[in-house]
């Protein structure tokens, strides 16, 4: 079912985006057989779980070098150290204070972090996320940091009924994207809107559900 499922998702999403499996609750089983049906980017949402999986992949003779690790969930700053060591790509920093922190490990361990700035374009106030008027300064610091190197963007859109109406939050992001750098990731859509975002100009999904279920 799962090499099904992103054989029917590659048709959907255009080869200029790349897909993040999302494996949050998932076991290591099925992330083999994600792997193996050819995604190599894994999201996971709390550092401790990917730890574990992170280990048990790293123990399996036919894993490709190519397997990028990325946090996708929110990250609290005692958390950095741990994040640094394993993810390829934070795509969850949203304040000064975590960037410094992301930082400082990163320069313990001689590693230049790549990140992503997660926006809050949603009213939501369950979602995290910098305020869009916000961002520009926040990039303008960590921009400062010689072990952080800022790749793009990521928003989560608000639980809609009707995908449609995640576009705004989603052109917000892309809009916020182009005046800063045209050619930066842009990290948004999920099972329910990544179709809406990929038409906003995503080229980054992190899909579950849709590859999982």
């Amino acid at each position: 079912m799962i090499k099904e499922n992103i054989l029917k998702l590659k048709k959907q999403i255009p080869e200029s985006a790349s897909i993040v499996c999302v494996t949050k609750g998932r076991g290591v089983e099925q992330i083999k057989e994600a792997i193996e049906a050819g995604l190599t980017d894994i999201g996971e949402n709390r550092v401790q779980e990917a730890i574990l999986k992170h280990k048990a992949l790293s123990t399996i003779d036919y894993r490709p070098s190519t397997i990028k690790w990325h946090m996708v969930g929110h990250l609290q700053t005692n958390k950095a150290k741990e994040a640094v060591k394993i993810f390829d790509l934070i795509q969850s920093v949203d304040s000064l204070r975590l960037a410094k922190e992301i930082d400082k490990e990163a320069a313990k361990i001689n590693k230049t972090q790549d990140t992503l700035i997660e926006v809050k374009t949603s009213p939501e106030a369950t979602k995290f996320g910098i305020k869009p008027e916000e961002a520009i300064e926040l990039i303008k610091e960590m921009s400062k940091f010689k072990n952080i190197n800022i790749k793009g963007l990521m928003t989560i859109a608000p639980l809609v009924d009707n995908p449609e109406e995640t576009r705004p939050y989603f052109r917000t992001l892309r809009e916020l994207r182009d005046k800063i750098n045209g050619s930066w990731i842009l990290s948004m859509g999920m099972t329910d809107d990544f179709k809406v975002a990929i038409e906003e100009g995503s080229n980054m999904v992190r899909l579950g559900r849709a590859i999982f279920e």
